[in-house]
């Protein structure tokens, strides 16, 4: 179990994942949760702070406070990207975020699709440094993006059996993704809402969908990219369909594909220097031709052969 849990990858894995992870964070705070900073001009009988939010205990969310927090991790997540100080600079993300998060989620609202990328956000300081490029493997990153992955597939099972616990089989059989599509489906959900039975049989599939998700872990290589594929293709039409995104799950789930294999800055520079170079240090150079095959024009001379130098009035050669 620990060689399975520590199975080494190549740190330049590592560190593309953590560019990931770090660069989504600061999209996060400018296009998808920008609306935190709105949560000061709530009056604060409203803040009921989650547990974590209790135990710590944290202040009651200020204009000032929300406001540092904004612009800090903003600034400290973009620096983190480089994979600078991956320890320091990773810590002090992961509690900012968490932070956000909590006056997030505080008002009465959880998203389950925060958790991988919090337990990721958590465990990436954790991996040490590494560079873009770099295959050597290491066992710490290794852990570090086992543990991600067993969050992620704990997000699907746990939905699963959330359903189950809470809505029981009316889930199944009940009318959740009808309410869904006339709530914020799309014109695409609006034509699969008309085909008999479709809605039943997707939540079935949805919930098995869920339920199987940690056979991932049992899958080869091979098939454990095709499986995680589906799980994007799953999300693709979830957005496509009632427009709900899971981006905060998606960037987590990368911590299952082999992001060592892209290399946007250097796709940039091998391109660049092709423009910049042109087309004709691209073409093959001419074969050499045989001296002996070599047109001899007026003025022209042929090279020796051998050690044998050209006699004056005789051709050259033996």
């Amino acid at each position: 179990m620990s060689r399975w849990l520590t199975e080494a990858v190549p740190r330049g894995r590592v560190a593309a994942f953590r560019t990931v992870i770090y660069l989504f964070v600061a999209a996060d705070l400018v296009i998808f949760t920008p609306w935190v900073r709105t949560r000061v001009s709530v009056p604060g009988d409203l803040y009921q702070p989650l547990l974590i939010g209790r135990l710590l205990p944290l202040p009651t969310p200020t204009p000032a406070l929300v406001a540092v927090i904004f612009w800090a991790l903003l600034a400290l997540a973009l620096l983190a990207a480089t994979g600078r100080a991956p320890r320091l600079l990773g810590w002090a993300v992961c509690a900012l975020y968490l932070e956000w998060m909590i006056i997030a989620m505080s008002y009465g609202k959880v998203d389950h699709d925060r958790f991988g990328l919090l337990i990721a956000l958590a465990v990436l300081p954790t991996a040490g440094r590494a560079r873009h490029g770099d295959a050597t493997r290491t066992e710490a990153g290794g852990w570090a993006l086992r543990v991600t992955q067993i969050a992620v597939i704990c997000t699907y099972f746990l939905a699963a059996w959330a359903k189950l616990r809470f809505g029981g089989l009316d889930w199944l059989t009940g009318s959740v993704l009808a309410r869904a599509i006339i709530r914020r489906g799309t014109d695409l959900a609006d034509v699969i809402a008309q085909v008999p039975y479709l809605l039943i049989v997707a939540q079935f599939g949805i919930v098995a969908f869920e339920l199987l998700s940690p056979v991932v872990f049992l899958l080869p290589a091979r098939w454990r990219l095709a499986m995680v594929g589906f799980f994007y293709s799953f999300h693709a039409v979830t957005i496509a369909t009632i427009t709900i995104s899971f981006a905060p799950h998606l960037a987590a789930m990368t911590s299952f594909l082999p992001l060592e294999r892209v290399r946007p800055l250097v796709w940039a520079r091998r391109l660049a220097g092709r423009r910049t170079s042109g087309p004709a240090t691209d073409a093959p150079e001419p074969d050499p031709v045989p001296l002996d095959q070599a047109p001899v024009g007026a003025g022209a001379e042929r090279a020796p052969l051998g050690d044998q130098a050209p006699v004056v009035g005789r051709p050259a050669g033996p």
